[in-house]
């Protein structure tokens, strides 16, 4: 039987680093089709932790290859201070995202708080990039790139975070990668980093095993979970901001297997959700309670 925890439902409604407004959306959209009940069914805890500011996505010509990054900034830095609170209160933190760019403040506040923390970024793309390797101006195409704090990475947000790197390349696992939607400077980037990566081929064949290995290449530290629901194969399940995975990557059922079993390895401390657009399910009503039901097996 799965062990009850006190788990604090924290939101980040936020697409200023997206590449289109929507993800915004997200936290008000997963808390009315009943997260918050459904986890509490299950016997847990569960405390609504509030939403951080409200940022939506526009065009930001001033900086066009780091666009809105100052509502970014504001973004994550509200979401360090409400994860580490849920933290010091020794409650486990589901957050609602937004953009990839949580997993920012989730990794400062929890690397704050334990130096030795791990990430597992479960995602379709390495999220490496800075702006010498893309021009697209989506930050949260950088995400891990800050958190490692790469070369070339955008140094206003960089200093937003509590320490230099947030990350070190031995306590990251990237889980879930198509490498198809890696870019060249990424690959050079992972390259050169040595980043473990699994790939979202073979977390579709064997869930349950590829997230053991996960779980086996980390140390004592605890860890925190970043989803980006780009990683599911978007004719099961679409949801994400990102609609190129088509009929590749883990379906939803594949993908909430492996997550269960990270999230009940007793060093997991956070799950953030991010790029999830509630307007691509307008077809497909029903896909967001499955996912829904996903998160709650989960945790």
């Amino acid at each position: 039987m799965a062990r009850t925890r006190k788990i604090v439902v924290i939101g980040a409604p936020s697409s200023a680093g997206s590449y289109a407004a929507g993800q915004e959306q997200a936290p008000r959209v997963l808390r009315e089709r009943g997260i918050l009940e459904r986890l509490r069914q299950r016997g847990h805890e569960v405390v609504d932790g509030g939403d951080g500011p409200l940022h939506i996505w526009a065009p930001d010509a001033a900086h066009p290859l780091a666009q809105n990054v100052n509502q970014v900034i504001a973004s994550v830095t509200a979401l360090d201070l409400q994860v580490g609170e849920a933290l010091d209160d020794d409650a486990h933190v589901l957050v609602l995202g937004g953009s990839c760019l949580v997993a920012l403040g989730v990794m400062s506040a929890l690397t704050a708080r334990a130096p030795d923390a791990g990430l597992v970024y479960m995602d379709r793309h390495s999220d490496l990039n800075t702006p010498d390797t893309t021009t697209d101006g989506a930050l949260d195409w950088m995400g891990l790139a800050l958190l490692l704090d790469v070369p070339g990475s955008v140094r206003e947000l960089r200093d937003a975070l509590r320490t230099k790197p947030v990350l070190t390349p031995d306590r990251v696992h990237l889980f879930g990668v198509d490498p198809a939607a890696t870019t060249g400077g990424e690959r050079r980037i992972r390259d050169s980093l040595g980043l473990a990566v699994t790939t979202g081929s073979q977390v579709a064949a064997d869930p349950r095993a590829a997230a053991e290995r996960v779980l086996a290449g980390f140390g004592a530290g605890p860890f925190a979970i970043h989803l980006d629901v780009d990683v599911l194969d978007f004719t099961d399940a679409p949801l994400a901001e990102d609609t190129g995975g088509r009929n590749t990557g883990p379906d939803l059922a594949e993908a909430a297997e492996a997550l269960a079993v990270l999230c009940r390895d007793p060093r997991f401390r956070v799950l953030s959700v991010g790029e999830l657009n509630p307007t691509r399910s307008v077809g497909d009503p029903r896909v967001i309670d499955r996912f829904v039901d996903a998160l709650a097996r989960a945790l």
